[in-house]
Protein backbone atom coordinates (compact mmCIF):
# COMPACT_ATOMS: atom_id res chain seq x y z
CA UNK A 1 0.00 0.00 0.00
CA UNK A 2 0.75 3.41 0.17
CA UNK A 3 2.06 5.46 2.70
CA UNK A 4 3.75 8.75 3.69
CA UNK A 5 6.67 8.03 5.73
CA UNK A 6 9.17 10.25 7.88
CA UNK A 7 12.44 9.17 7.39
CA UNK A 8 13.98 10.84 10.12
CA UNK A 9 12.24 13.78 12.80
CA UNK A 10 12.98 17.72 12.27
CA UNK A 11 11.77 20.83 11.31
CA UNK A 12 13.40 20.29 8.15
CA UNK A 13 12.34 16.40 7.67
CA UNK A 14 10.11 15.47 4.62
CA UNK A 15 7.56 12.60 4.44
CA UNK A 16 8.31 10.48 1.29
CA UNK A 17 5.66 8.76 -0.72
CA UNK A 18 6.66 4.85 0.00
CA UNK A 19 5.20 1.34 -0.78
CA UNK A 20 4.54 -0.73 2.75
CA UNK A 21 3.17 -4.28 3.23
CA UNK A 22 -0.53 -3.55 3.44
CA UNK A 23 -1.18 -4.79 7.39
CA UNK A 24 -3.11 -8.04 8.85
CA UNK A 25 -5.69 -7.59 11.33
CA UNK A 26 -5.12 -9.06 14.43
CA UNK A 27 -7.70 -10.67 17.02
CA UNK A 28 -10.05 -7.71 18.01
CA UNK A 29 -8.62 -5.44 14.76
CA UNK A 30 -10.74 -4.29 11.52
CA UNK A 31 -8.64 -3.92 8.13
CA UNK A 32 -9.97 -0.12 7.19
CA UNK A 33 -9.72 1.20 3.34
CA UNK A 34 -8.60 4.70 4.78
CA UNK A 35 -10.88 7.77 2.82
CA UNK A 36 -9.29 10.69 5.56
CA UNK A 37 -6.80 11.35 7.94
CA UNK A 38 -7.14 14.78 10.16
CA UNK A 39 -3.63 16.57 11.13
CA UNK A 40 -3.50 17.64 14.76
CA UNK A 41 -1.39 19.90 16.77
CA UNK A 42 0.37 16.92 18.77
CA UNK A 43 1.16 15.27 15.03
CA UNK A 44 3.17 18.32 14.16
CA UNK A 45 4.96 17.84 17.62
CA UNK A 46 5.95 14.69 17.32
CA UNK A 47 7.26 15.35 13.42
CA UNK A 48 9.42 18.35 14.85
CA UNK A 49 10.54 17.31 18.12
CA UNK A 50 10.61 13.23 17.69
CA UNK A 51 12.54 10.85 19.68
CA UNK A 52 12.63 14.19 22.68
CA UNK A 53 8.29 13.12 22.88
CA UNK A 54 7.98 9.58 24.94
CA UNK A 55 4.95 8.79 22.49
CA UNK A 56 6.96 9.52 18.77
CA UNK A 57 7.18 6.08 17.33
CA UNK A 58 10.78 4.74 15.73
CA UNK A 59 11.77 6.45 12.47
CA UNK A 60 10.80 5.55 9.64
CA UNK A 61 7.85 6.89 11.10
CA UNK A 62 4.15 6.09 9.59
CA UNK A 63 2.67 9.27 11.31
CA UNK A 64 -1.64 9.97 11.87
CA UNK A 65 -3.92 9.89 14.17
CA UNK A 66 -7.61 10.59 13.36
CA UNK A 67 -9.39 8.48 10.53
CA UNK A 68 -12.33 7.81 9.00
CA UNK A 69 -13.19 4.64 6.05
CA UNK A 70 -14.45 1.41 5.38
CA UNK A 71 -13.96 -1.92 6.79
CA UNK A 72 -12.17 -4.60 4.32
CA UNK A 73 -11.40 -7.43 6.79
CA UNK A 74 -12.78 -8.38 10.18
CA UNK A 75 -10.03 -10.35 13.19
CA UNK A 76 -11.28 -12.99 14.63
CA UNK A 77 -13.35 -12.29 17.92
CA UNK A 78 -14.42 -9.29 16.01
CA UNK A 79 -18.71 -9.06 16.80
CA UNK A 80 -19.59 -5.38 16.32
CA UNK A 81 -18.52 -4.66 13.04
CA UNK A 82 -18.73 -6.09 10.12
CA UNK A 83 -16.90 -5.60 5.86
CA UNK A 84 -18.56 -2.55 4.19
CA UNK A 85 -19.44 -1.00 7.58
CA UNK A 86 -17.96 2.88 7.95
CA UNK A 87 -15.56 3.52 10.31
CA UNK A 88 -14.09 6.78 12.49
CA UNK A 89 -11.36 6.54 15.02
CA UNK A 90 -8.32 7.75 16.97
CA UNK A 91 -6.18 4.16 16.78
CA UNK A 92 -2.16 5.06 15.63
CA UNK A 93 0.56 6.87 14.76
CA UNK A 94 2.54 7.12 18.53
CA UNK A 95 4.52 4.48 20.30
CA UNK A 96 4.35 1.37 18.34
CA UNK A 97 0.89 1.64 16.46
CA UNK A 98 1.52 2.49 12.90
CA UNK A 99 -0.73 5.60 11.92
CA UNK A 100 -3.11 6.85 9.06
CA UNK A 101 -1.07 8.46 6.50
CA UNK A 102 -1.58 5.36 4.39
CA UNK A 103 -4.29 3.45 2.49
CA UNK A 104 -4.71 1.03 5.36
CA UNK A 105 -4.85 0.69 9.01
CA UNK A 106 -5.33 -2.37 11.16
CA UNK A 107 -6.98 -0.84 14.01
CA UNK A 108 -8.35 -2.01 17.78
CA UNK A 109 -12.12 -2.22 17.22
CA UNK A 110 -12.05 -0.69 21.15
CA UNK A 111 -10.62 3.08 19.36
CA UNK A 112 -13.63 3.34 16.20
CA UNK A 113 -16.61 3.41 15.87
CA UNK A 114 -19.50 3.46 13.44
CA UNK A 115 -19.37 6.98 11.09
CA UNK A 116 -22.08 9.21 11.83
CA UNK A 117 -24.44 9.39 8.67
CA UNK A 118 -24.70 12.31 8.38
CA UNK A 119 -20.96 13.63 7.96
CA UNK A 120 -19.00 13.43 5.14
CA UNK A 121 -15.73 11.12 5.51
CA UNK A 122 -13.94 14.14 5.12
CA UNK A 123 -15.61 15.86 8.02
CA UNK A 124 -15.85 12.50 9.94
CA UNK A 125 -12.25 11.98 10.26
CA UNK A 126 -12.18 15.50 11.99
CA UNK A 127 -13.42 14.76 14.95
CA UNK A 128 -12.17 11.79 16.83
CA UNK A 129 -8.79 13.03 18.89
CA UNK A 130 -10.53 16.57 19.62
CA UNK A 131 -14.26 14.74 20.13
CA UNK A 132 -12.90 12.49 22.87
CA UNK A 133 -10.96 15.07 24.36
CA UNK A 134 -13.84 17.46 24.55
CA UNK A 135 -16.06 14.95 25.84
CA UNK A 136 -13.94 13.07 28.39
CA UNK A 137 -13.32 16.92 30.16
CA UNK A 138 -16.66 18.23 30.50
CA UNK A 139 -17.73 14.84 31.39
CA UNK A 140 -14.75 14.38 34.21
CA UNK A 141 -16.05 18.21 35.31
CA UNK A 142 -19.46 17.03 35.75
CA UNK A 143 -21.27 19.08 33.32
CA UNK A 144 -24.89 19.52 33.63
CA UNK A 145 -27.80 21.64 32.60
CA UNK A 146 -27.67 25.44 33.72
CA UNK A 147 -23.66 25.99 34.54
CA UNK A 148 -21.98 28.25 33.48
CA UNK A 149 -19.27 27.20 31.44
CA UNK A 150 -16.30 29.15 29.39
CA UNK A 151 -13.91 27.47 27.07
CA UNK A 152 -10.98 29.07 26.51
CA UNK A 153 -10.06 29.12 22.93
CA UNK A 154 -13.26 28.16 21.50
CA UNK A 155 -12.30 28.47 17.79
CA UNK A 156 -10.10 26.00 17.84
CA UNK A 157 -10.08 22.37 16.97
CA UNK A 158 -11.03 20.99 21.13
CA UNK A 159 -12.42 24.21 21.54
CA UNK A 160 -15.10 24.32 19.03
CA UNK A 161 -16.30 20.81 19.95
CA UNK A 162 -16.39 21.54 23.54
CA UNK A 163 -17.91 24.36 23.19
CA UNK A 164 -20.77 22.83 21.42
CA UNK A 165 -20.94 20.02 23.46
CA UNK A 166 -21.27 22.36 26.65
CA UNK A 167 -24.18 23.44 24.91
CA UNK A 168 -26.02 20.07 23.95
CA UNK A 169 -25.71 19.87 27.29
CA UNK A 170 -27.75 22.96 28.39
CA UNK A 171 -24.80 25.05 30.04
CA UNK A 172 -24.66 28.87 29.73
CA UNK A 173 -21.46 28.68 27.43
CA UNK A 174 -18.84 31.98 26.80
CA UNK A 175 -15.71 31.38 24.78
CA UNK A 176 -12.32 33.22 24.32
CA UNK A 177 -11.00 34.39 20.66
CA UNK A 178 -8.44 37.12 19.95
CA UNK A 179 -10.11 38.51 16.48
CA UNK A 180 -13.34 39.04 14.67
CA UNK A 181 -13.10 35.31 12.78
CA UNK A 182 -12.53 33.95 15.72
CA UNK A 183 -15.34 35.44 17.66
CA UNK A 184 -17.72 35.58 14.86
CA UNK A 185 -17.40 31.20 15.28
CA UNK A 186 -18.07 31.44 18.72
CA UNK A 187 -21.41 33.15 17.94
CA UNK A 188 -22.12 30.85 14.92
CA UNK A 189 -21.81 27.86 17.53
CA UNK A 190 -24.39 29.69 20.14
CA UNK A 191 -22.10 30.67 22.80
CA UNK A 192 -21.05 34.37 24.00
CA UNK A 193 -17.92 35.40 22.75
CA UNK A 194 -15.06 37.37 24.38
CA UNK A 195 -12.70 39.01 23.01
CA UNK A 196 -9.94 38.46 25.23
CA UNK A 197 -7.56 41.25 23.66
CA UNK A 198 -10.12 44.06 24.65
CA UNK A 199 -11.47 42.61 27.70
CA UNK A 200 -9.76 41.30 31.26
CA UNK A 201 -10.59 38.49 32.91
CA UNK A 202 -11.87 40.29 36.03
CA UNK A 203 -13.86 42.18 33.58
CA UNK A 204 -15.73 39.24 31.77
CA UNK A 205 -16.08 37.76 34.98
CA UNK A 206 -18.46 40.68 36.64
CA UNK A 207 -20.27 40.97 33.42
CA UNK A 208 -21.31 37.51 33.30
CA UNK A 209 -21.17 36.16 36.51
CA UNK A 210 -21.67 38.99 38.69
CA UNK A 211 -18.04 38.35 40.25
CA UNK A 212 -18.88 35.00 41.26
CA UNK A 213 -16.83 32.93 38.75
CA UNK A 214 -18.02 29.95 35.96
CA UNK A 215 -18.77 26.69 37.15
CA UNK A 216 -16.64 24.61 34.85
CA UNK A 217 -13.84 26.86 32.54
CA UNK A 218 -12.45 24.51 29.59
CA UNK A 219 -8.55 25.58 28.86
CA UNK A 220 -7.85 24.18 25.56
CA UNK A 221 -4.87 27.43 25.70
CA UNK A 222 -2.94 26.04 28.11
CA UNK A 223 0.78 27.75 29.09
CA UNK A 224 0.04 31.33 30.85
CA UNK A 225 -3.36 31.33 29.91
CA UNK A 226 -3.90 28.68 33.18
CA UNK A 227 -3.70 31.89 35.90
CA UNK A 228 -6.98 32.80 33.78
CA UNK A 229 -8.76 30.07 33.94
CA UNK A 230 -7.72 30.36 37.60
CA UNK A 231 -9.29 33.51 38.08
CA UNK A 232 -12.15 32.91 36.21
CA UNK A 233 -13.31 29.85 38.22
CA UNK A 234 -16.03 30.16 40.92
CA UNK A 235 -14.89 28.70 44.39
CA UNK A 236 -14.88 25.07 44.28
CA UNK A 237 -15.08 25.10 40.46
CA UNK A 238 -13.59 22.69 37.96
CA UNK A 239 -10.92 23.65 35.43
CA UNK A 240 -10.23 21.09 32.68
CA UNK A 241 -6.62 21.80 30.45
CA UNK A 242 -5.33 19.75 27.52
CA UNK A 243 -2.30 21.59 27.45
CA UNK A 244 -0.56 21.65 31.30
CA UNK A 245 3.24 20.89 30.04
CA UNK A 246 4.68 23.99 32.70
CA UNK A 247 5.55 24.48 35.36
CA UNK A 248 2.63 27.19 37.69
CA UNK A 249 1.94 28.16 40.96
CA UNK A 250 -1.39 26.38 42.30
CA UNK A 251 -1.90 28.87 45.27
CA UNK A 252 -4.76 29.77 43.67
CA UNK A 253 -6.35 26.72 42.67
CA UNK A 254 -5.52 25.80 46.80
CA UNK A 255 -7.45 28.97 47.96
CA UNK A 256 -10.71 28.81 45.62
CA UNK A 257 -10.86 25.14 46.14
CA UNK A 258 -10.53 24.11 42.92
CA UNK A 259 -10.69 20.84 40.66
CA UNK A 260 -8.38 19.98 38.07
CA UNK A 261 -8.93 18.03 35.16
CA UNK A 262 -5.82 17.33 32.94
CA UNK A 263 -6.80 15.17 30.16
CA UNK A 264 -4.71 13.50 27.59
CA UNK A 265 -6.45 10.91 25.28
CA UNK A 266 -4.12 9.19 24.19
CA UNK A 267 -3.14 7.51 27.44
CA UNK A 268 -5.30 4.24 26.00
CA UNK A 269 -3.34 4.17 23.04
CA UNK A 270 -0.25 4.30 24.49
CA UNK A 271 -0.77 1.83 27.62
CA UNK A 272 -3.25 -0.16 26.24
CA UNK A 273 -5.11 1.36 28.91
CA UNK A 274 -8.90 1.16 28.89
CA UNK A 275 -9.19 1.48 25.34
CA UNK A 276 -13.21 0.41 25.26
CA UNK A 277 -13.61 4.41 26.66
CA UNK A 278 -13.11 5.61 23.09
CA UNK A 279 -15.12 3.65 21.67
CA UNK A 280 -17.80 4.31 23.91
CA UNK A 281 -17.33 8.20 23.13
CA UNK A 282 -17.28 8.02 19.80
CA UNK A 283 -20.40 5.88 19.97
CA UNK A 284 -21.97 8.78 22.12
CA UNK A 285 -20.52 11.38 19.34
CA UNK A 286 -22.23 9.70 16.71
CA UNK A 287 -25.66 10.15 18.59
CA UNK A 288 -25.11 13.83 19.00
CA UNK A 289 -23.93 14.32 15.72
CA UNK A 290 -27.04 12.59 14.29
CA UNK A 291 -29.42 14.86 16.29
CA UNK A 292 -27.81 17.45 15.01
CA UNK A 293 -26.30 19.14 17.85
CA UNK A 294 -22.85 19.21 16.91
CA UNK A 295 -20.73 19.57 13.31
CA UNK A 296 -16.67 19.86 13.12
CA UNK A 297 -15.30 23.16 11.31
CA UNK A 298 -13.16 22.49 8.66
CA UNK A 299 -10.53 24.33 6.67
CA UNK A 300 -11.22 25.09 3.13
CA UNK A 301 -8.26 23.59 1.66
CA UNK A 302 -8.56 20.67 0.80
CA UNK A 303 -5.16 18.07 0.75
CA UNK A 304 -4.50 14.94 -0.80
CA UNK A 305 -2.19 11.83 0.72
CA UNK A 306 0.53 13.37 -1.43
CA UNK A 307 0.08 16.92 0.17
CA UNK A 308 0.83 16.10 3.78
CA UNK A 309 3.61 18.78 3.26
CA UNK A 310 1.13 21.39 2.54
CA UNK A 311 -1.31 20.15 5.38
CA UNK A 312 1.02 20.25 8.07
CA UNK A 313 2.04 23.69 7.12
CA UNK A 314 -1.53 24.85 6.74
CA UNK A 315 -1.47 23.75 10.48
CA UNK A 316 1.62 25.30 12.17
CA UNK A 317 0.73 28.32 10.02
CA UNK A 318 -2.02 29.23 12.55
CA UNK A 319 -4.03 31.02 9.14
CA UNK A 320 -6.37 28.28 8.52
CA UNK A 321 -9.87 28.09 10.91
CA UNK A 322 -10.88 24.77 11.15
CA UNK A 323 -9.37 21.04 11.33
CA UNK A 324 -6.90 20.31 8.17
CA UNK A 325 -8.14 17.02 6.78
CA UNK A 326 -5.60 15.08 4.48
CA UNK A 327 -7.99 12.42 1.85
CA UNK A 328 -7.00 9.73 0.16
Amino acid sequence: MKAMILNQYGNDSTFELTEIDKPIPSNNEVLIKIAASSINTVDTMIRNMGKELPLSPDTPALLGMDFSGTIEEVGDDVTDFKIGDEVYGCAGGLATLPGTLADYIAADTQLIAHKPKNLSMREAAALPLVGITAFEGLERAGIKAGQKVLVHGGSGGVGHIALQLAKYYGADVYSTGGGTKQTDLIKDLGATAINYKTEKVEEYIEKYTAGNGFDIVYDSVGGANMINSFQATKLNGHVVSTVSLLEIDLSLVHFKGLTLHVVFMLIPMLHNYKRGAHNRILTELTKIIEAGKLKPILDNNHYSLQDVEKAYARLTSGEGMGKVVVEN
